[in-house]
């Protein structure tokens, strides 16, 4: 979720869901302990509950990093052991990482010492070569006894050699039925499954299976009201969601004052172009916002001006 999960998309989703777990995009520990802190790790307090998602190898490091960051007030700080990306893998961390599970409980120890914030991992069912069914109970149990009780499982291996970064969120086979041989030979751990899961009735299944949680990542990016508006009420017993409409007047606070302090518009509406998508007079939002938040002087009048597209488009099927 790379370029994707930034603070103003975090914003965003939470418009629509005010109970789902967000995550950051991943940030390195070097960039952390050597660039600037507060791009990389500022966000708006409405972002709670908000996870930290953390790229390293290096336990001194990360432990250097986790301590920043905490004081930031994350919910939770993750470490990345699924993403395949050529940078990951130059730098021997991410899905690399599956390789060496006693490095891992190395690097997840130190974090846990550096500070009080909850640590947990995000993980693949293995690499190139690996057995999944073999590698991933040793990795687990190696893991948690560096002290992890939060996992999170992309169900699926991860072709460091041969597959793009892309090609290795679609063309390795999903493996479900392990992940759920994960948490009945773990059930003292808190299991989450990720990887092509797009709707809630599927989240519910999942649920419903005896896992603990579900991470949802391209769809509630690309069609995040019909991913996430139903979420809280569904999944956490809470109130109905807000329609599209109230999410956009959720959001034009926010708006407003990024637009006051220099911002952009496009810097935050590229992230809402997918509100209504499959819904009479989508393409007409997307179009208006695409052609004209990047243009010097945009504002909450083109995001009206997109709004009419959809109620016009609604008028018009009546």
């Amino acid at each position: 979720m790379m370029d994707w999960t930034d603070r103003h998309c975090r914003v965003f989703h939470r418009a629509i869901t005010r109970e789902a777990l967000l995550y950051t995009e991943m940030v390195t520990a070097p960039a952390i302990v050597h660039g600037d802190r507060d791009r990389l790790l500022g966000f708006d307090p409405v972002e709670h509950p908000v996870a930290l998602q953390l790229g390293g190898a290096d336990p001194t490091q990360l432990a250097r990093a986790t301590k920043i960051a905490a004081e930031y007030g994350y919910d939770e700080i993750n470490l990345n052991c699924g993403c395949p990306s050529d940078r990951v893998q130059s730098g021997a961390f991410g899905a690399v990482l599956m390789e060496t599970p006693d490095l891992v409980a190395d690097c997840v120890a130190a974090m846990m010492s550096a500070s009080p914030v909850e640590v947990t991992v995000k993980c693949r069912i293995g690499v190139d070569d690996q057995v999944p069914a073999e590698i991933l109970p040793r990795f687990l149990e190696t893991v948690s006894a560096g002290g992890v009780r939060r996992f999170s499982i992309h169900a699926r291996k991860a072709w460091l050699q041969g597959l793009s970064p892309k090609e290795n969120r679609d063309i390795p086979p999903l493996d479900y039925p392990l992940v759920f041989e994960m948490k009945k030979a773990f059930p003292e751990l808190h299991i989450s499954i990720n990887g092509g899961i797009t709707t809630l009735d599927q989240a519910e299944e999942m649920l419903a299976g005896g896992l603990d949680g579900v991470m949802i990542g391209r769809a509630a990016y690309q069609t995040p009201f019909d991913a996430l508006s139903e979420v809280d009420e569904r999944l956490f017993g809470a109130g109905p969601g807000p329609t599209a409409a109230e999410v956009i007047e959720r959001m034009r606070p926010y708006i407003a004052a990024h637009l006051e302090a220099g911002g952009r518009l496009h810097q935050i509406t590229r992230h809402m172009l997918g509100l209504f998508a499959g819904k009479p007079g989508a393409r007409g939002w997307r179009r208006v916002l695409s052609e004209g938040a990047s243009k010097d002087g945009a504002g909450l009048q083109l995001l009206d001006q997109a709004l009419e597209q959809v109620d016009e488009a609604r008028f018009q099927t009546v």
